[in-house]
């Protein structure tokens, strides 16, 4: 497993870890990662994945980069130290190494979110400050609003089909040393990925790379040197199978084979506010809607 530097921090972390958004795999899946490398676990407070995560760490806590987020609803000053003391207790830890801000909320102040988190470090409740799904304005007005510490790391939705932080955001995470922590890296499904490979060049980039259509997937994200990727695995083989992302790096001609042949977009600022608008009751209904299209429509929708 290669590891990479928690920028600023003379912390380094896996470049591939374990993601446990909708995660149902139990104890096994993150623990067969742990022992194979994966050293870094992502979990949140609306994730309901917290308790099995803390169940998974016994005995090895120490060995484990632990990251989780609070919810926008508990951005306010009392309520984000609340929801940092309930993850702390599912987790059944005494710190979390990297807490984050799930996503921006709007009507209130970033210097009072701010000051609630810098107070968790303070206290030693958490190590490092992140953020998640944020832009580079919204990531600048955050950054505006620490007094003490810094945002070591915003983690995005970044993959084959979905590069949209490559044209200003992961530029200036680079310069601003904060590590970019790529969620979905293979797509919401992988099915998704295939949708938007009509020529079915990652399944020849595997076979001449002798590596997986996953590992091919994950390990192009890995490319860039300040980006780590926590891919979702709900079994133990899955797990693994992420796991030999890492350790080995795609030719600079099979990226460019993928990079011209598998279709993509980049969001426009326009798109990210009807998503960031839209109702979370709805998304459910309107994941199922794509999915039963054929695959052509689906891959307007990547």
């Amino acid at each position: 497993m290669i590891w990479k530097a928690l920028p600023g921090t003379e912390v380094s972390i896996s470049e591939v870890g374990m993601g446990t958004w909708n995660y149902r795999g139990g104890i096994d899946p993150l623990r067969a990662g742990f022992e194979a490398g994966a050293l870094f676990v992502d979990t949140a407070e609306s994730y309901g994945s917290e308790t099995v995560v803390g169940k998974a760490l016994k005995g090895i806590r120490e060995s484990v980069f632990v990251a989780s987020k609070v919810s926008p609803s508990h951005f306010r000053f009392g309520d984000l130290l609340q929801s940092a003391d309930e993850s702390l207790r599912r987790l059944g830890l005494d710190y979390i190494d990297l807490y984050q801000l799930h996503e921006p909320r709007r009507g209130i102040p970033m210097e009072e979110t701010m000051m609630a988190m810098e107070k968790l470090v303070d206290d030693g409740k958490i190590r490092f400050i992140g953020v998640s799904n944020f832009s580079v304005s919204q990531l600048k007005k955050a950054q505006s609003a620490m007094r003490k510490h810094r945002i070591v790391a915003n983690q995005v939705r970044y993959n084959l089909t979905d590069r949209t932080i490559e044209t200003d955001l992961l530029p200036y995470c680079k310069t601003q040393q904060v590590l970019v922590i790529a969620y979905s890296p293979l797509g919401r499904e992988l099915t998704r990925i295939f949708d938007c490979d009509p020529k079915g060049v990652l399944s020849q980039v595997a076979r001449e790379a002798g590596k997986t259509v996953a590992q091919v997937a994950i390990n192009w994200c890995l490319r860039k040197e300040n980006v780590v990727a926590i891919p979702k695995g709900n079994s133990v083989s899955h797990v693994l199978d992420n796991c030999g992302a890492s350790d080995w790096r795609l030719s600079s001609e099979q990226i460019q084979t993928l990079e011209l042949n598998v279709w993509f977009r980049r969001r426009t600022r326009a798109e990210t506010l009807v998503r960031e608008m839209m109702p979370r009751a709805l998304e459910p209904l309107i994941r199922e809607s794509i999915r039963r299209l054929p695959a052509g429509l689906r891959r307007q929708f990547r």
